[in-house]
């Protein structure tokens, strides 16, 4: 195998037809949200022929298909109003995901108020992984932003980790790197991916997006690649390192997606 097939490049797309989205960009994977990434409302599947349809045609095809949960879902927080609907909408979401037979389902780590204890948002991640029948895999993302965010520092995704390494389906739970939300987040380039394995012992996706914001900005603003604060070989080298499938959600449509994975293929 040569070295540009070693590692697959896709991108975030619109759900209606992931499979023409992904060989508009000839590509083997896609991600995409179920429904809208700003409502409890349960997911919706677009796709023509239903879940069935669209599991049966991506396997024809050979199109991986992720998904990306709703980003108001925060497991963490202390607020009862928002963290049981938080839990149902991921299990409904994992549901989702695993009917179209998604070989991932992404979440975000969440975060408390400013004030609080991290161990109790570490507790409730380990109440969620309990409580949620996990049929494909959960891959928590690092995030960019908040000082009491349960996954934008690593002693804070070290905490998850430890706090949920006991629970039955712990090896269902695995890790989502945002190259965007590392750099955002103040989160070294050069060791991310070492420092990460270290916590977790697996990087299973990675999402490679240029950063609008400098260094420990707390902004989650991606940009193209070349277009941004993140140094180019600095970038190619997460992708390179972290061994796992790559998403581009970086701006545009098929036509700026493959001159994104030009870049980067270029590079690695």
């Amino acid at each position: 195998m040569s070295q540009r097939n070693q590692i697959s490049i896709g991108a975030h797309v619109d759900q209606s037809d992931p499979i023409a989205e992904a060989q508009a960009r000839d590509t083997t994977l896609v991600q995409f949200f179920l429904g809208n990434p700003q409502s409890y409302k349960g997911p919706v599947i677009e796709y023509a022929g239903g879940a069935e349809g669209l599991k049966a045609d991506a396997e024809a095809a050979g199109v991986d298909l992720y998904v990306h949960a709703p980003y108001l879902i925060n497991v963490a927080t202390t607020n009862n109003r928002l963290r049981i609907p938080s839990r149902k909408l991921l299990q409904s979401h994992m549901d989702a995901a695993a009917s179209i037979g998604a070989k991932g389902l992404i979440v975000h780590g969440g975060h408390l108020k400013d004030d609080e204890d991290p161990s109790i948002g570490f507790d409730n991640w380990r109440k969620a992984i309990a409580a949620t029948d996990l049929k494909i895999p959960l891959l928590i993302e690092n995030t960019a932003g908040g000082d009491n965010a349960m996954t934008r520092y690593l002693d804070r995704i070290k905490g998850v980790w430890d706090a949920i390494s006991g629970e039955e389906q712990a090896d269902m739970v695995g890790f989502c790197l945002d190259t965007c939300h590392a750099h955002a987040g103040g989160n070294a380039l050069e060791t991310v991916v070492d420092d990460v394995r270290a916590i977790t012992g697996r990087i299973d996706l990675v999402h490679a997006n240029d950063s609008r914001d400098a260094f420990d900005s707390g902004a989650d603003r991606h940009t193209n690649f070349g277009q941004g604060h993140i140094e180019p070989d600095l970038l190619a080298a997460v992708v390179r390192d972290a061994k796992a499938p790559v998403i581009c959600e970086t701006p545009g449509g098929a036509s700026e997606h493959t001159a994104d994975f030009g870049w980067l293929r270029e590079r690695l």
